[in-house]
């Protein structure tokens, strides 16, 4: 099997990772058997102690330059702080359905953000893109839904919402990092100080986990949460993106909210009505144009 065979089902299986990472955290949040902020302590905790012991089995240790520490830092606070703690608080709050169609927003907000920062002109079709993204975040929000089990949508697709604009300027702020040291020196970095920057919001949560009352589904839902939804997702999504590059490795994360769809009803009984269907139909459509590219864009 070759490395691009390979790479594409790297990508494939962090997008599924991903989606059964949002009904397994639904299972053990709906059972109160872990709160989002401690979740967070136990996810990137162990995350950062596995991709530490890549670096004993393998040492690859390059020194980060003085001028990128500030950069370094800030990336742990989006991409690890902020977005890890409202995802899940939000995700608790919420349908996982709600959720990963609401981070499809990501890669328009990447356009729009890239564009105000490199001064890029936008266009007809990026500017109706991102109306038509607003539109179906709009229509999940505002739904009426009593399928399920949520306990505040509104307020959920809120912080998932706030969520994705983090990811959209850690994404931005952490691609020179990548193109100028190991993609996997710096997620380690990365992890490492988002623990530190999560740890003082999720310890009390955390020391409260009913450890005693998990069953062998529970353990196997935390182990899908962090090794598969964490772990392994970072890690296959940067070889899908070292091999196959950046535009390859977004197309996949359409899959996200199918593989989420499929999961949530099945596992957790949740329901595709007719709305959702609407603003995924809004939302696709608006990703698709708002990267789409033209001669005369």
């Amino acid at each position: 099997m070759n490395k691009g065979t390979i790479a594409h089902l790297a990508l494939l299986f962090a997008n599924l990772f991903f989606a059964i990472n949002l009904s397994a955290v639904k299972h053990l949040t709906n059972l109160d058997l872990v709160k989002p902020f401690g979740l967070n302590v136990v996810r990137v905790g162990i995350s950062m102690l596995l991709l530490w012991s890549l670096y004993l089995l393998k040492p690859v240790d390059i020194k980060i330059q003085k001028e990128d520490r500030n950069r370094l830092l800030l990336c742990a606070l989006t991409g690890i702080a902020i977005n890890q703690l409202l995802f899940l608080k939000g995700l608790s709050l919420t349908y996982s359905i709600h959720a990963a169609l609401l981070m499809l927003i990501t890669p328009i907000l990447i356009v729009f953000i890239a564009a105000w920062v490199l001064k890029e002109r936008l266009g007809i079709l990026k500017v109706t893109g991102l109306a038509l993204g607003i539109a179906g975040a709009m229509v999940l929000v505002l739904a009426k839904d009593n399928s399920g089990n949520a306990g505040n949508i509104i307020w959920g697709d809120i912080l998932i919402i706030i969520n994705a604009v983090s990811y959209t300027i850690y994404f931005i702020i952490v691609k020179p990092l990548m193109l100028k040291y190991n993609p996997v020196v710096i997620i380690r970095w990365v992890f490492t100080f988002g623990f530190i920057m999560v740890l003082p919001f999720g310890w009390v949560e955390f020391t409260e986990i009913p450890w005693e009352k998990y069953t062998a589904i529970d353990f196997t839902s935390m182990g899908l949460i962090v090794f598969t939804g964490t772990f392994l997702a970072y890690l296959f999504n940067i070889y899908g993106i070292k091999i196959l590059g950046a535009s390859t490795a977004g197309f996949y994360i359409y899959t996200q909210p199918v593989f989420a769809a499929l999961i949530a009803m099945v596992f957790l009984r949740e329901d595709l009505g007719l709305y959702k269907i609407i603003a995924a139909a809004l939302i696709f459509t608006g990703v698709y144009l708002a990267n789409r590219q033209i001669k005369n864009d």
